[in-house]
């Protein structure tokens, strides 16, 4: 299938009415992305049996939980997305910076869950998979694939994830838990940066009918869900930060490219407030920012090609952050040496310090290229830069038991020196705004992962160089809520 391929229609009668049959069995209502944009919209009485639902438990109701509104139990729903407010105390520039925490997702503690549902729902409701007879594959680099193990246990059929050997020991123990069989982890050649590697493995298992892959690299639906829920969230917390202090303006979204899923945000960003669109990207790998290549431990950030879903021709400007930064500040944001300095030395607020649990590897890379971003740019205090915590502390205690192991323990000298080293001193090298030159060089580099090696069709591959295109994208997602829909009905007998 091409980029093209609305999902709009039902190509399989047969599958599709298998997969009514399926789904009452399992007793699934499925949420449209009307609902996961504004929770409001979900019924009243699955806002209130969800009360009684463990929020990591593989149960049907739990799908109404993927959204960015769960407040920090993840039992309730909070008025706006939870998240912090980076001070200058912390940060260094005068600009705020407003992270979106991701680890209020259900199952997963990762907003990567939300991508998963994304990419196999507009299957599901057109009949191109059925969930009784076929396997769901997830490549990932860690949370996607956790994700979408989690949304096909809670949907009755196989999932299985596919991921390199070499990523966090806690990304397979919680796998370990969650799929049916030991097979259904597949590890794969190498560690964050071998993406190609993934590729070949889903090539290998495709050939079986049975296998459907969810590519989050190619599969539209992974931007087209951010783009209106991440995209509605950052702009919920923005305004609940220009309510509090006004005079306030969105003045650039900020995220690390993974599979580019979440930069779809930038796309709702700048059509509602202007805003500027800067992706990010490993410093050890600077793939966009100099055509480069290389390994790093930045995890939940894959590289080393552009994704199709990348909208490169509307990226205003590409910073790299290298993991020596990310691996630093996550001891200096957890360990007790390094919490104790910043609130005694540099006078960061309590709640501050509390919520820098909620900032995985890949989270504190987004607040560093921010940091970077207010920096070029010349950003004040009135320059909201907003971004996402893709997912929290807690997925990464055996790569910073390594680090210590490695350096010794924290102590306050340490403290000061990864603050004014990688927070301070995060300059404006290796940043790079992006003409029309600039972006035509990082599209055209997709040419050789998509055309070449994955068998895109070169004019679906074109058709992503106009803005025409990704705004005909939009029109499907009514479309698809209305199968939703139309499903959930089959599926309750009517």
């Amino acid at each position: 299938m091409t980029p093209l391929d609305p999902y709009d229609t039902i190509a399989d009668a047969a599958v599709h009415e298998a997969a009514v049959g399926h789904l009452r069995h399992a007793g699934v209502v499925l949420p449209t992305f009307a609902q996961l944009a504004d929770p409001s919209r979900i019924p009243a009485a699955i806002t209130s049996a969800l009360a009684g639902i463990e929020p990591d438990a593989p149960h049907p109701l739990n799908l109404f939980r993927v959204h960015w509104f769960n407040d920090a139990s993840r039992r309730g729903r909070a008025a706006a997305p939870e998240h912090l407010v980076l001070p200058p105390s912390l940060t260094g520039v005068p600009s705020p910076i407003l992270v979106m925490l991701g680890d209020r997702f259900p199952m997963i503690r990762a907003h990567k869950v939300l991508a998963a549902y994304a990419c196999i729902v507009p299957r599901l409701v057109t009949g191109r998979f059925d969930p009784g007879t076929q396997r769901a594959l997830w490549p990932s680099t860690g949370n996607y694939c956790r994700g979408g193990v989690a949304i096909s246990r809670i949907l009755g059929c196989r999932g299985v994830a596919i991921l390199p050997a070499g990523m966090s020991a806690e990304r397979f123990r919680w796998l370990d838990r969650w799929v049916a069989s030991p097979e259904d982890i597949v590890r794969t050649g190498g560690s964050e940066s071998d993406v190609k590697e993934i590729y070949e493995r889903c090539a290998q298992l495709e050939r079986d009918p049975a296998n459907v892959v969810m590519n989050q690299f190619r599969e539209m639906p992974n931007h087209l869900a951010h783009r209106l829920c991440t995209g509605r969230a950052l702009e919920q917390i923005f305004e609940a930060e220009r309510a509090r202090r006004g005079g306030l303006r969105l003045s650039a979204f900020v995220a690390a490219t993974g599979s580019a899923g979440t930069l779809g945000a930038g796309d709702y960003l700048a059509d509602r407030h202007g805003s500027k669109t800067v992706a990010v990207e490993p410093l050890e790998c600077p793939t966009l920012l100099y055509n480069g290549f290389g390994a790093h431990n930045i995890q939940g950030v894959g590289d080393k090609h552009v994704p199709l879903i990348h909208n490169v021709m509307r990226t205003d400007a590409v910073a790299a952050v290298s993991d020596a930064a990310t691996d630093a500040l996550s001891l200096l944001f957890s360990e007790p040496a390094g919490l104790a300095w910043l609130g005694g030395r540099r006078g960061v607020p309590a709640e501050i310090l509390g919520g820098l649990r909620s900032l995985g590897l890949s989270s504190i890379c987004n607040v560093v290229a921010a940091v970077k971003t207010a920096r070029h740019f010349g950003l004040g205090p009135a320059d909201a830069i907003v971004t996402v915590a893709t997912d929290g502390a807690e997925l990464y205690a055996s790569e910073r038991h390594r680090l210590l192991a490695e350096r010794g323990p924290l102590d306050e000298a340490g403290a000061a020196e990864i603050h004014a080293r990688f927070l301070l001193g995060a300059g404006t090298d290796h940043f790079a705004e992006l003409g029309h030159v600039e972006r035509t060089r990082i599209f055209n580099l997709g040419y050789f992962t998509w055309v070449e090696q994955q068998g895109v069709d070169l004019e679906a591959f074109e058709a992503r160089r106009h803005q025409a295109y990704w705004r005909g994208l939009c029109e499907r997602v009514p479309r698809w809520d209305a199968l939703i829909d139309a499903m959930n009905r089959r599926v309750a007998g009517g």
